[in-house]
């Protein structure tokens, strides 16, 4: 059921703005109304906090669903779960009642600040600095690559705070749009996504209180890495759904499409492609929700499943993606069909929330 309303949902509200938000590289406030409308912007937000208290099963399918029809809007849901997740791992009472009500009312998206400059796969080399001054933290730095930045409200910062204990060393923080020192980049020219914007973010000798930190003082990266292994499953998700709009739009270009008197998906040679398209989607659907129900039941071998769904899913959402190009030929290369978009989109699945290459990393050092 649930699949069902959001695909209905996705496809008659999201679906239709979906290649103009991508050519003018605009955020998608179409999607946000109409996810914020269905309660489906931030379903991770448990009941207590006025959310819908959705599994990470549910999340994922709703990611999916939205994602099968444009990928930048299904950063809306991914990236307030990502932004939020710290709050809920690590945030004191107080910090989850101030902040986790507005998301879930769809008054305020939030967004998640780790990569620097400097500092991408190794996370650890952050150079943004919190310094203590009475009641209060001071923060000054740059992060790079964030995703809705300037739409976002709130921010989860990592920031250094203790530099002589490297990882240890590093504190997590509430930062609102509206705290005087926060100031933000021109948005990326990118590949992809373009709907979703991404951008610096400045701060200036930030003010904010000392309430406002995300957990103790030195648990900000032991934080940051926790919330990953539990959203790198809704990158999985995305790369899922890109995919599967792919091959969905390809399944039905062949079946109308002629060439030497017949349907070229009579092809043997194009059934071959279609065939693999679906069986290696069916696999990374099957790690993804595997990876979810260990994320929902907190499993000792969610860093390794978390990882595994990611790098797998993306990996095949690039070669699906890739493969519904070459079956709509010279047609699947412009603009007026959508599979060149999903091919672009996909590429970054395989890159944020830690590279394909990371994750392996990662797989080796915790396999089950």
């Amino acid at each position: 059921m649930l699949r069902d309303a959001v695909r209905s949902l996705a496809e008659a509200k999201i679906a239709p703005f979906a290649a103009e938000v991508d050519e003018n590289a605009r955020f998608p406030q179409e999607a946000l109304d109409a996810l914020v409308s269905n309660d489906l912007h931030a379903v991770h937000v448990p009941e207590e906090y006025g959310g819908a208290g959705a599994d990470a099963l549910a999340a994922v399918i709703v990611i999916e669903e939205v994602a099968r029809v444009c990928c930048s809007s299904s950063l809306i849901p991914a990236v307030n779960k990502l932004g939020s997740l710290p709050v809920m791992i690590s945030g004191s009472d107080e910090l989850k009642q101030k902040y986790l009500p507005a998301l879930a009312k769809g008054d305020a998206m939030f967004s998640y600040c780790l990569s620097e400059p400097d500092a991408g796969s190794d996370a650890g080399g952050m150079k943004t600095r919190a310094v203590r001054d009475g009641d209060h933290w001071v923060l000054n730095g740059v992060k790079r690559w964030i995703t809705n930045a300037g739409v976002s409200e709130y921010y989860t910062v990592m920031a250094v705070t203790d530099p002589d204990k490297r990882t240890k060393g590093i504190s997590a923080f509430v930062v609102e749009k509206s705290d005087e020192g926060v100031s933000f980049g021109a948005p990326e020219k990118k590949l992809g996504i373009k709907g979703s914007p991404t951008r610096e973010v400045y701060f200036d000798n930030v003010r904010i209180p000392a309430d406002r930190m995300i957990g103790a003082e030195g648990t900000g990266f032991a934080t940051a890495m926790k919330t990953l292994d539990h959203t790198r499953i809704t990158i999985a998700a995305q790369a899922l759904g890109v995919a599967q709009g792919a091959l969905d739009y390809a399944k039905g270009y062949v079946r109308e499409r002629k060439q030497f008197g017949k349907p070229i998906g009579d092809f043997q040679g194009l059934q071959f492609m279609l065939a693999d398209m679906a069986m290696k989607i069916s696999a990374a659907r099957a790690l993804t929700y595997q990876a979810a129900a260990a994320s929902q039941r907190g499993d000792a071998d969610l860093t390794y499943l978390g990882a595994a769904a990611k790098c797998f899913a993306s990996d095949v959402a690039m070669e699906v993606t890739t493969d519904a190009v070459q079956l709509l030929g010279g047609y699947g290369y412009t603009r007026d069909y959508p599979v060149e978009r999903m091919m672009r989109d996909a590429k970054i699945t395989q890159i944020y929330e830690g590279t394909n290459q990371v994750q392996r990393i990662v797989m080796a050092r915790n396999l089950p």
